[in-house]
C-alpha cells in the first residue's frame, strides 16, 4: 500500500487499531450521544474499508446501544469481521441489529449468562472488564486483528492499558461545543506526561485523519 494510505501496514496481523471520528474541540457525539454524523463521507468509507481488514470489530455497549450500528463491510469490497460488544451488565436489548440481522457472528463480552448474542463470559471490576482481558479471550478465539471502533471510553482503555498498536483520529472541522468527549486519559501534573506518539497526518475529504503508531510501524 503506498505511504499516504491509512491502511498501510494492515494486510497482516496480530495488530490492535482503535480509531475514533471528532470534531475540533475534541467532541465524538452530542450530550444526547448523536453522532451521525461528525466525519465526512471519506473517513466513513475508511472505517468500512479497516472492518474488512479486521479479524473483530469491538464496541462498547453505549455505542451500541447509541447508535445501533450494524459493523459490517458495506462501503468497500470484503468480508464482515465478528463482532464483539463490551455489555458487563448485559443491558442491551435483544432488538440491536447485530443481534438480529445474521450478517456476521456475534459475541457478547459480559458478566451476564443470559442474553442476546454469543455469550463470552468475565469478570468486572468497578472501572469495568480490563482491556488485557477482553484482548486474551478475542485472541483465544483465534482473532488476531482487533478493530476498536468505540465509544471514547472503549477506546481511552486499551490506549491508557498499553495495548493498542495504532491509534487513528479522524478530526472534522466542527465544533459542538459540549457532548461526550473522544479520549479521557488520567490527570497528569505535567505536560512531560503526556503521550507524544510518532505518527503521520493524512488529508481524509474534509477531514483530518492523525495516524499514530504506539505498538507498529506502517
Amino acid at each position: 500500500m503506498a505511504d499516504d494510505d491509512p491502511c498501510a501496514g494492515l494486510e497482516t496481523g496480530p495488530w490492535v487499531l482503535a480509531h475514533l471520528g471528532q470534531s475540533l474541540d475534541g467532541r465524538i457525539a452530542t450530550a444526547s450521544g448523536k453522532s451521525h454524523y461528525v466525519t465526512g463521507q471519506e473517513n466513513i468509507v475508511h472505517l468500512h474499508r479497516l472492518r474488512a481488514l479486521a479479524d473483530c470489530v469491538l464496541v462498547g455497549a453505549g455505542t451500541v446501544a447509541a447508535d445501533d450500528p450494524a459493523l459490517t463491510v458495506r462501503h468497500v469490497p470484503g468480508r464482515n469481521p465478528v463482532r464483539a460488544v463490551i455489555d458487563p451488565m448485559g443491558r442491551l436489548p435483544a432488538d440491536r441489529k447485530i443481534f438480529t440481522d445474521g450478517a456476521a457472528r456475534t459475541l457478547v463480552l459480559t458478566g451476564i449468562a443470559e442474553g442476546p448474542g454469543e455469550r463470552l463470559l468475565l469478570p468486572a471490576g468497578p472501572a469495568g472488564m480490563a482491556p488485557a482481558d477482553i484482548l486474551a479471550t478475542l485472541r483465544g478465539l483465534g482473532l488476531n486483528r482487533i478493530f476498536v471502533e468505540g465509544g471514547g471510553r472503549t477506546v481511552s482503555g486499551f490506549l491508557q492499558a498499553g495495548l493498542l498498536d495504532r491509534l487513528q483520529i479522524a478530526v472534522a472541522p466542527m465544533l459542538i461545543g459540549s457532548g461526550i468527549p473522544a479520549i479521557t486519559l488520567p490527570v497528569i501534573d505535567s505536560l512531560d506526561s503526556a503521550l507524544r506518539p510518532p505518527g503521520r497526518i493524512l488529508p481524509m475529504g474534509t477531514d483530518v485523519l492523525f495516524d499514530f503508531y504506539l505498538g507498529m510501524r506502517a
